[in-house]
């Protein structure tokens, strides 16, 4: 299940991507929105999510001008600490509407409403057998590198060069592990599955190649704290819901 969420408030977003990934584990989180201007213009470049979790009051508007803005046909869960937008939610493709703070037994009764949606909506279900028969003769080969920006200069660098990945102020950079830092046009989503199991993406800012983890040590909340073996500044911190994974990947 690929979720997108729209909400400003960074430690609310964090909050619910936990809950969510605590309540379905198989869900990936594909982006978390802060604003009206940042869901249209992702909602404008990207295919849609299967489910849309949004805030109704943002910094910069209601997110019912995303939906008014974009041809949104997934279905969308509100969250809010208001009441008085329920008429409106349900005419934006609104499947239900929680009042802010939610608990994970709201999420959960909100997923299975959804999984019930779909389940009578659903199609009849194609021969998956086949389909992994065409799959297991297509051709698939990743990139082996990506290209990066290095003043007036385009350079093709080898992903397995690449020692973090990360997102600052919107804009995605690598460090390499000879210390040299570049400028992508990727964004992290795009850059999670292009580099494949040899990374895992710690968290919404950081992804980290396998080759350059020193070590992982507790932290709060059940989150773990991650050293690189390369001088790095940021602090890198594995959320609860993704550290029993972390910790799998790394003992691979």
């Amino acid at each position: 299940m690929n979720i997108v969420i729209i909400e400003d408030e960074p430690l609310t977003a964090e909050d619910l991507e936990d809950t969510l990934l605590e309540v379905e584990p198989g869900a990936k989180i594909l982006a978390v929105l802060p604003s009206v201007k940042a869901a249209i213009a992702y909602f404008r470049e990207n295919p849609q999510p299967d489910l849309i979790f949004s805030d109704i009051q943002l910094g910069d508007g209601l997110s019912f001008e995303v939906f008014q803005a974009v041809d949104i046909t997934k279905p969308v869960v509100f969250c809010t600490a208001y009441n008085e937008y329920a008429l409106e939610a349900f005419k934006a493709n609104g499947i239900d509407y929680i009042l802010k703070p939610f608990s994970q037994e709201t999420i959960q009764k909100t997923l299975l409403k959804y999984k019930k949606l779909q389940e009578s909506l659903a199609p009849e279900k194609p021969d998956y057998q086949a389909l992994l028969q065409l799959l297991d003769h297509r051709p698939t080969q990743k990139p082996q590198s990506v290209l990066v920006f290095q003043r007036d200069k385009i350079i093709p660098l080898p992903i397995d060069q690449i020692a973090v990945v990360y997102s600052q102020n919107l804009v995605t950079h690598v460090l390499t592990f000879d210390q040299k830092k570049f400028t992508l046009n990727q964004n992290m989503e795009e850059m999670e599955a292009l580099c494949g199991n040899q990374f895992f993406r710690a968290n919404r800012q950081f992804l980290l190649n396998y080759k350059a983890i020193k070590e992982a040590s507790q932290y709060f909340g059940r989150k773990l704290s991650v050293t690189l073996n390369i001088p790095f500044q940021e602090e890198i911190i594995v959320s609860k819901a993704k550290s029993p994974l972390f910790l799998a990947w790394l003992a691979q």
